[in-house]
C-alpha cells in the first residue's frame, strides 16, 4: 500500500472515535508483499496455535532440513513424519504440510494468477487444502497479498481486542454480529484497523 493510500485509510479510520486513540498509540504500518504464497502457507500452518517466539524457533528448524533453507515441495513429500516431528511438529501439522507441497505441485500456487482472485475466491480455493481453514487463508490476504479490507471474525487476538476496547459482552453468534457492525465503519481498510488492534491488544496485557 501506498503512503497516498495508507493515509487516507488513517484518516477514514480515525472517524471512529476509539480507533483513533488505538491508532494514536500504535506505530503506524509498513507494507511488503510476499508473493512466495507456497511458503506463506507452510509458515502459517507452522505458526498455529503457537507464541511468535516459538513458532520461529520450530520454523527455522523445518528450514534447516533443506538445502539453501529451500522447503521444495518435492522435497518437503520426501522426509520421514518423524524428522518433521523432530522440528517441534505435530503428526497433524506434518501431514498438513505435504498436503500444501502435493497443492503445490498439483495445483500450482502461482502469486500471479491467484493475485486476481477476490478475497472469497482465493479462501475457495486455498481451503481446498486439508489444514488449511479460513483463518490461515484470512493471514495471507492481510499479510502476503496486503488486501486492504479483511476482517477475521475468529480471530481470538481480534476478539478480544474488541470485546476490551468497545466493552462487548456477547458471545459466540452474538459477539460476531457486534464486531462486524462496528467493522462497518471501518471499510473498505479493515485489515489497517486489524493490524492496530493486534498490536494495541499486545501493548496492552493487564
Amino acid at each position: 500500500m501506498k503512503d497516498e493510500e495508507l493515509n487516507k485509510a488513517y484518516k477514514h479510520l480515525k472517524k471512529d472515535a476509539l480507533m483513533k486513540e488505538v491508532l494514536k498509540a500504535t506505530p503506524a504500518l509498513t507494507f511488503s508483499p510476499n508473493k512466495n504464497l507456497y511458503q506463506s502457507l507452510i509458515r502459517a500452518i507452522v505458526s498455529q496455535q503457537l507464541s511468535v517466539k516459538a513458532a520461529a524457533t520450530i520454523y527455522q528448524r523445518f528450514l534447516n532440513l533443506f538445502p539453501g533453507n529451500d522447503p521444495a515441495a518435492e522435497i518437503v513429500l520426501r522426509l520421514d513424519d518423524e524428522q518433521l516431528r523432530n522440528c517441534g511438529l505435530s503428526y497433524q501439522k506434518a501431514g498438513y504440510l505435504k498436503n500444501i507441497a502435493q497443492f503445490s505441485i498439483t495445483n500450482g500456487l502461482d502469486y500471479r494468477k491467484l493475485y486476481r482472485k477476490s478475497d472469497e475466491d482465493l479462501i475457495a480455493h486455498l481451503t481446498q487444502i486439508k489444514g488449511v481453514g479460513k483463518w490461515t487463508v484470512e493471514m495471507i490476504l492481510m499479510f502476503s497479498l496486503n488486501r486492504p479490507d479483511v476482517f477475521p471474525l475468529d480471530d481470538l487476538g481480534i476478539q478480544n481486542a474488541m470485546k476490551k476496547l468497545y466493552n462487548l459482552d456477547g458471545k459466540g453468534k452474538v459477539l460476531h454480529q457486534q464486531m462486524a457492525d462496528i467493522a462497518k465503519q471501518w471499510q473498505p481498510y479493515r485489515t489497517i484497523a486489524c493490524r492496530h488492534l493486534w498490536r494495541w491488544k499486545d501493548s496492552n496485557k493487564d
